[in-house]
């Protein structure tokens, strides 16, 4: 095998096992009814079966970005599709809502370790420039891809087949790349040089026990209000543990998940803020999109899914552009024009209503929030690995897709809380579609206020001492 050919076949890998990673954050959204009906999930627990995924997801990225530098990565990758395709079988065949939740729960586990595991490889195989910044739109482009392109084949497969095969179609997926992985990827080189071998798992726990502590708690403001004592701790306990994650990895740890002077890298640490302004707001949205498109416009799956096409395309259009512009004018006012667009249509989806249609109310919203997401991908991700070493490539792989999962992780629980608090105080005083919609205003009106900030910090952190450098 030729190495052009070697190289070629080795980012199609990456890039389909990143689109499946990135698609079962989103295929869920589509068959959350019929799952809600079928194992009798309540509406404010409801969001587990997203978040149970991408809480594990984010909180052992970071391990898994440090196993693909010291295992190999070319274990370590086909190590994670392992586990993610088992979990699926699981999911697939969960007879109850716990089963269900832990099987996504392992699913996001795989997940954490597969992700910085092919951004590893890539940053690896291509050398840094134009070539690695078209490696990377391409993967880029994957992700955003596999988040749109779930809500259609989720509902593809929930009203011809059953909501179940929406996690066992992984398995075959899985064993296919897994043959390829072993075929195409040299076990030689693929181990990064230097560095003690070691992991944190203290680190990893605490941080994951940290994000899940403080979603609960957001999620249990529904019952038991913001200033109750139940939520107060609960705040507390998640903030102490994240704050015990801060404290092992700058003092405790011998080889620590994060060590933070890679922070010192203002260009890595400015993507990674504006990384997480991304998944908040972004995540929510397909979250409340498909709620809105099956519970108040009475879609089917298979027709909600359609709807979510357009958005697709767009993604992968302006994926494409991005990387390019990015070659000639930096990441950061590239970032900050996706930034600007995700925030943009949020703020329409404010102005969604209960007797609404698509072409009215969603379409439009839907193309800008998506031509964001298509300019943001490609920029956070060049922007949070520029410069760095390679023998920490995993690690900065891992803190790009770990800020965007928390972001989305605990953007979904406000704003799920929010929405769900909102359609509560209207229950009976108006009709139910009503109290639905005016719930899901709420919810895009914040997640329009946290795309804003993202904006905000590009421009401060990123464009503008671009610009000033350029000027000296």
């Amino acid at each position: 095998m030729t190495l052009e050919r070697r190289r070629t076949l080795t980012l199609v890998l990456c890039c389909l096992a990143q689109f499946m990673v990135i698609l079962d954050v989103s295929i869920v959204n589509v068959a959350l009814p019929s799952i809600r009906q079928d194992l009798g999930f309540d509406a404010a627990q409801l969001q587990w079966v997203v978040n149970a995924y991408t809480l594990a997801f984010a909180g052992f990225l970071l391990l898994g970005g440090r196993a693909a530098d010291l295992l190999g990565r070319r274990e370590v990758f086909v190590a994670g599709i392992a586990l993610f395709a088992a979990a699926s079988l699981v999911g697939g065949i969960a007879q109850n809502e716990t089963m269900l939740v832990f099987a996504r729960a392992a699913q996001g586990l795989g997940g954490a370790i597969v992700a910085p595991a092919t951004l590893s490889i890539l940053m690896t195989t291509f050398t840094e420039g134009a070539e690695r910044n078209r490696a990377l739109g391409l993967w880029g482009a994957m992700g955003g891809v596999g988040g749109a392109t779930g809500a259609l084949l989720g509902g593809l497969l929930t009203q011809t087949l059953s909501w179940r095969w929406i996690l066992l179609i992984n398995v075959p997926i899985g064993l296919a790349v897994i043959a390829g992985a072993l075929r195409v990827l040299t076990p030689a080189a693929s181990r990064g040089a230097g560095g003690r071998r070691g992991f944190d798992f203290a680190g990893a726990f605490s941080v994951t026990a940290g994000l899940v502590v403080l979603s609960y708690g957001i999620v249990g403001t529904e019952q038991h209000g913001w200033g109750s004592l139940q939520t107060l701790v609960t705040l507390g306990i998640g903030a102490a543990l994240l704050a015990v994650f801060v404290l092992i990895e700058g003092r405790l740890a011998s080889a620590p998940l994060m060590p933070l002077r890679i922070f010192a890298s203002r260009p890595l640490t400015a993507a990674n803020l504006v990384v997480f302004c991304m998944g908040g707001a972004a995540f929510a949205m397909w979250y409340f999109v498909s709620l809105y498109l099956q519970e108040v416009l009475d879609y089917s799956p298979i027709r909600t899914g359609l709807a979510f096409l357009p958005m697709t395309l767009m993604i992968v259009a302006c994926s494409q552009i991005a990387s390019r512009l990015t070659s000639r004018l930096g990441p950061g006012p590239v970032l900050a024009t996706g930034m600007t667009s995700i925030a943009g249509g949020m703020v329409l989806f404010t102005f969604v209503s209960a007797d609404g249609g698509y072409l009215a109310d969603v379409l439009v919203p839907s193309l800008l929030v998506a031509a964001g997401i298509g300019f943001s991908f490609v920029p956070v991700t060049i922007a949070a690995t520029a410069g760095v070493d390679r023998t920490e490539a995993g690690l900065a792989s891992g803190l790009v897709n770990t800020f965007r999962q928390v972001g989305g992780s605990l953007g979904l629980a406000l704003l799920a809380t929010v929405a769900t608090q909102r359609t509560a105080d209207l229950h009976g005083r108006v009709p139910d579609a009503v109290a639905l919609t005016d719930g899901f205003q709420r919810a895009f009106a914040v997640g329009a206020g946290i795309g804003a900030l993202g904006a905000v910090t590009c421009l401060v952190l990123l464009v503008r001492p671009a610009r000033r450098m350029a000027a000296a």
